[in-house]
């Protein structure tokens, strides 16, 4: 199989691969960016899905807005053209 998968299939792979990351319900997985690496045949991708926000404050003087129960968290994967995942990295947004 050469580069021809579809951005579809690339964000179900990665929901296979990085759905246990999450315990939200509908963690609401995004394809951030996407590109093909011709030289070496495989994908590298950016995700992004909602996890359990672990900052939250408990005093009553904090700002609401701040203190959200969902944080929106970024990993970057390769894929190869195989429709195999071959790494996952720490992604900085």
């Amino acid at each position: 199989m050469d580069s021809k998968i579809s951005f579809k299939d690339l964000l179900k792979i990665a929901v296979t691969e990085l759905r246990d990351l999450t315990t939200v319900s509908n963690p609401d997985f995004r394809l951030e960016q996407a590109e093909f690496n011709d030289s070496q045949k495989e994908w590298d991708i950016v995700v992004s899905f909602l996890v359990q926000n672990s900052n939250l404050k408990k005093s009553v003087f904090e700002i609401p807005s701040f203190n959200l129960e969902y944080e929106r968290i970024y990993k970057r994967l390769k894929i190869s053209s195989q429709k195999e995942v071959l790494g996952l990295y720490m992604f900085e947004n």
